[in-house]
């Protein structure tokens, strides 16, 4: 099932590359969240945030496929035929940046949880840090909104979780925190690291329980660390409510090096995505209300 050609991506925060300022889209948000149909509904927010080129809106609109077939009422197969362009969010290969500031989908899911309530699923694709036109402040800003608004924050990174993620990942949640003025309890829901082009299945198998094992190693506080190591993650823990990690293998060479690569599934590595980002995601129970 591929996105409904009425729905499309909307920006909602613009970022001026000239003067670095921020602008919301009022009107375009409250078209979408004071629809009579959702804005009475819980809400949760997914967004994708990371470094630029590594796949964000690629992964959304693997997320969009499984909800539209999960508002079908049937999740079987739901990667669809291997010969379908993957379409909604906008998204192409090569080294310079897609996205700009943040986007929606229109279209907002409602899924029934097992106790019967129904929450409206919001996805949010966001600009890619650290390109070459965007100050640590732009990067901190865009990261710590999607953080500040999301039920589910998916952190896009690829390889390895390393210090400078780690430490990227502090800066830019502070700038969060400080801008809630919360610092007594955590004021953020859930993070899930998202480990990309993931080589040592050896170690810890693809999937969240290999990941979540090994996140725990990664974020583990040791007696014998520096005090800077520390004090990063004791941030990081007391930031989120709940931290998750979903390690994923490289979706293959042709995805990475083709130019004319448009999504089709028989370019794509069988065993990416594997069906289980999505249907562990999705369920997340969402806690905010629509504003």
């Amino acid at each position: 099932m591929s996105a409904c050609p009425l729905a499309k991506s909307l920006q909602i925060i613009h970022v001026s590359k000239d003067d670095h300022t921020f602008s919301l889209n009022v009107k375009a948000l409250e078209s979408i969240l004071l629809s009579p149909s959702i804005r009475d509904l819980n809400v949760m927010v997914l967004s994708v945030a990371g470094a630029f080129r590594k796949g964000k809106s690629f992964l959304l609109d693997f997320l969009l496929r499984y909800l539209y077939k999960q508002k079908m009422g049937n999740t079987t197969n739901w990667l669809g035929r291997d010969d379908k362009p993957l379409t909604g969010f906008s998204w192409r290969g090569g080294s310079d940046p897609d996205t700009n500031g943040i986007q929606i989908w229109t279209e907002v899911f409602v899924i029934k949880k097992p106790s019967g309530n129904r929450v409206a699923v919001l996805l949010l694709d966001t600009q890619g840090a650290f390109d070459s036109q965007s100050t640590v402040k732009d990067c901190a800003t865009i990261f710590a909104l999607s953080t500040m608004t999301s039920s589910v924050q998916v952190y896009n990174i690829t390889n390895n979780i390393q210090e400078d993620d780690l430490q990227h990942l502090q800066l830019f949640t502070e700038y969060g925190r400080l801008a809630m003025d919360e610092t007594s309890i955590k004021p953020f829901q859930t993070l899930l690291f998202l480990v990309r082009d993931w080589s040592f299945p050896y170690e810890f198998p693809y999937g969240l329980e290999g990941g979540s094992n090994f996140l725990e190693r990664r974020l583990q506080v040791k007696a014998h660390q520096h005090e800077e190591l520390q004090l990063v993650r004791k941030h990081i823990h007391s930031c989120f409510r709940k931290i998750q990690c979903f390690v994923m293998p490289h979706p293959g060479l042709k995805v990475a090096t083709n130019p004319t690569f448009d999504g089709k599934l028989k370019g794509i590595r069988e065993d990416f995505p594997g069906g289980r980002l999505a249907s562990s995601q999705v369920h997340t129970g969402g806690h905010g209300r629509s504003q």
